[in-house]
């Protein structure tokens, strides 16, 4: 063999040993990847494209990880096929699609931290079924209806309570049973009277809230709040019925419309030196005792009348009295009432002892 054959044999061998060497080096670092797994991969970003393509339709989440909690609040009327929040069934995979995430709306009203997501919204909101009334540990929930008029508003006539012809415009009924005929309802005999509730009701719109005094008891077993027609009117607007709510109980100091004069203690007409029973109106919240206490150790408990709903029973010895007493009035919330009054005012017929008249 001539040597510049060898030469350029030698030449080719080294070359490539060269080569099998970087292939050797390549393969280490960066592994190559199988024609299956490319085909994989292709596939996988063909399927990435038609996904990104179809988040893209208007109502729907742009982002396919969207938790599910993202629709809480969202707007009914932008979600097309979606149901009230009282009928559905939220994180249905069957009205969801897996990897479009969920219907959302920017226009959405808040939802309070109090309602814990849920909006209030339903259909068919003037038509809740009947049912017994449910305790709660601040009030109750069950049916929220309407026995005053939405259209003249008219203010409370006092109900049960006893109160006559007032000036409150938002007023209501509580129930007296938890099932048919028990007594176990909030009224007690009369014991919730002049209390104010803070009413919730689902609507169309979402919850919606009104703060009314009870001033009368429910007519039927299947009431829980029964409110006058100024308060159903901001709920219902004009659609009156049967709707569902929760009302808890709270002070009625500082709430417009619940107030129809100044606090006084009234006596009953019929009263005399002999017998007189009387009652706080316009309270500042349901009573829960009344107190008269005289000189040195002197002191009177009332009991609230059996059959007479809201009335307490004065002691014949004070009616006979021109003693000066203090009647100390204590709320189910908030600071006491004290008057000062002379025993024998107890005994006047339908006197209204009014508080500011009747401070030291």
């Amino acid at each position: 063999m001539k040597p510049s054959v060898l030469v350029l044999f030698a030449f080719s061998v080294a070359f490539l040993a060269a080569c099998g060497d970087d292939s050797t080096l390549a393969k280490a670092d960066d592994t190559p990847v199988s024609s299956s797994e490319v085909a994989e991969t292709s596939s996988s970003a063909e399927t990435s494209s038609a996904e990104a393509s179809s988040s893209s339709v208007p109502g729907v989440s742009s982002s396919s990880d969207a938790p599910a909690s993202s629709a809480v609040g969202s707007s009914s009327a932008e979600a097309p096929n979606s149901v009230s929040s009282s009928e559905s069934n939220p994180g249905s995979s069957a009205d969801i699609p897996a990897s479009s995430g969920e219907a959302s709306s920017s226009s959405a009203a808040p939802v309070s931290s109090e309602d814990d997501g849920d909006d209030g919204k339903c259909t068919d909101c003037d038509s809740f079924t009947a049912a017994d009334p449910e305790l709660t540990e601040k009030g109750g929930k069950g049916s929220v209806t309407t026995y005053g008029s939405i259209t003249a508003k008219e203010t409370s006539l006092g109900g049960a309570c006893n109160y006559g012809q007032t000036n409150i415009q938002y007023y209501a009924a509580i129930h007296v049973n938890v099932s048919p005929g028990d007594d176990k309802g909030p009224w007690d005999g009369g014991a919730a009277c002049g209390g104010c509730v803070r009413v919730k009701a689902r609507t169309p719109d979402g919850w919606k809230r009104v703060t009314v005094r009870i001033t009368d008891r429910c007519p039927d077993a299947n009431c829980g709040v029964d409110l006058g027609g100024a308060p159903a009117a901001d709920i219902m607007g004009n659609r009156v019925g049967r709707y569902s709510g929760e009302w808890e109980f709270v002070s009625c100091e500082g709430v417009d419309g619940v107030w129809g004069d100044s606090t006084s203690l009234w006596v009953k007409e019929g009263a005399s030196a002999f017998w007189s029973i009387v009652h706080v109106r316009n309270p500042k919240d349901m009573v829960k005792t009344i107190t008269i206490l005289g000189e040195g150790n002197e002191s009177h408990e009332l009991e609230m009348v059996v059959g007479t709903e809201n009335f307490w029973t004065v002691p014949p010895e004070i009616l006979q009295s021109d003693n000066r007493y203090r009647v100390v009035v204590k709320y189910r919330t908030g600071t006491d009432d004290v008057w000062y009054i002379k025993g024998s005012e107890l005994a006047k017929s339908e006197a209204n002892l009014y508080l500011y008249e009747h401070r030291e």
